[in-house]
């Protein structure tokens, strides 16, 4: 590289934002970015989860309870010897083991169920408001049912009801999230900016709400919420419980943040300009340390995943009908399940992929919001 291109390139760094200056430092972090993308990819498929199930979640089919999942086969081979990319599964029959008359599903080569990309299969919702039939992949006959990941002991498709608990699952993490942002940016700016009396009461009742114990706090209060409550209030509730705890540690960084910035040169300047205090707070302090409030957002929202993964495992967070990754995972609880069923654990690899990607994504941000150490 020439002396002309290394000092265009210092230049470019010393006159580029912050915002810039964070994307360049994201984007030397691979392990971020690969979080970015299966992050982006899951929340594309919370938007619309009814786009990329084969089947509607909650159907039964008695005969198919506990199939094993089927395999996608590509080429499809004519009876001539030729041959075509055509997408095909084998139907399952069920029979007697010879050995221990077991019954035991068997792949039928007779019957053959071929998938169309972007075919018509049930109707579903795009967030509760568009309505369509377009799938991704589709089964020609709507009459044979295609378990890619298998089938629960009701004959429900365990693939199907994964992606549609991705919607639940995901955005109980946002909207706790927001909430624990929320209440941490509010109480904590006003402990920072405005001290005295104020600061000595929020600090109080953070402390007192750092020093409960989370998990015990989560159960007892899921626990106590009525049961015959509707689903769509039991997954208020629930992101309520879970924000309850979560907003404590946020805002105590944002009051230091506030204590740090009040006696800045660029506040006093906005102060004496006459810009009224709001705009102080929203214009010129929270902007200062915006990037530490996202990458505490993207670490955060992992352990309100796995909070309401645990609770309705439990039995104490959703309820069916309503479907999430938690709620899904109660299916394999027992020893029967395990053994017959191994399957059932698709949703604890979303779970643990979901996290994983979320925490690398964190900490990409979390490493670029201070560009300027790099």
């Amino acid at each position: 590289m020439t002396d002309v291109a290394i000092a265009v390139d210092r230049t470019k760094f010393v006159v580029a934002s912050q915002w810039h200056l964070m994307w360049w430092a994201f984007r030397r972090h691979r392990l971020a970015m690969v979080g970015l993308a299966v992050t982006s990819f899951l929340y594309l498929v919370a938007v619309a989860p009814g786009f990329f199930a084969i089947n509607e979640p909650a159907k039964q089919d008695a005969r198919s309870a506990f199939q094993p999942p089927q395999s996608v086969h590509f080429i499809d081979t004519a009876p001539d010897g030729s041959w075509a990319f055509r997408p095909y599964v084998y139907q399952m029959v069920l029979k007697r083991d010879p050995v221990t008359l077991a019954p035991v599903y068997v792949e039928d080569a007779g019957r053959k169920t071929y998938l169309n990309f972007f075919g018509q299969g049930y109707e579903y919702k795009i967030l509760g408001v568009i309505s369509s039939t377009t799938h991704l992949f589709a089964p020609t006959d709507s009459t044979r049912p295609v378990f890619l990941l298998g089938a629960d002991r009701l004959g429900r498709c365990v693939f199907s009801r994964m992606v549609e608990g991705t919607q639940i699952s995901l955005s109980v993490g946002l909207i706790g999230v927001f909430l624990s942002l929320t209440l941490g940016i509010i109480l904590g700016g006003i402990s920072g900016y405005y001290g005295g009396k104020a600061d000595f009461v929020i600090q109080r009742v953070i402390e007192f709400v750092l020093a409960l114990p989370s998990i015990p706090i989560w159960l007892a209060l899921s626990a106590a919420l009525p049961q015959d409550w509707p689903a769509t209030l039991n997954y208020f509730m629930i992101t309520v419980i879970l924000s309850l705890t979560g907003w404590a540690q946020l805002a105590r960084v944002v009051r230091g943040r506030f204590l740090s910035l009040r006696t800045e040169e660029f506040v006093t300047a906005a102060r004496l300009d006459g810009a009224s205090e709001g705009r102080i707070i929203f214009r010129h302090m929270l902007p200062s340390f915006a990037s530490h409030i996202i990458a505490s957002i993207t670490l955060a929202i992992p352990a309100m995943i796995l909070a309401e993964t645990s609770l309705s495992f439990l039995g104490l967070g959703l309820q069916p009908p309503t479907i999430s990754w938690g709620v899904l995972l109660r299916e394999a609880q027992n020893i029967r399940s395990i053994a017959t069923a191994p399957w059932l654990f698709a949703p604890g690899v979303a779970v643990v992929l979901a996290v994983v990607a979320l925490n690398f994504l964190g900490d990409g941000l979390r490493d670029a919001a201070d560009p300027y150490n790099k």
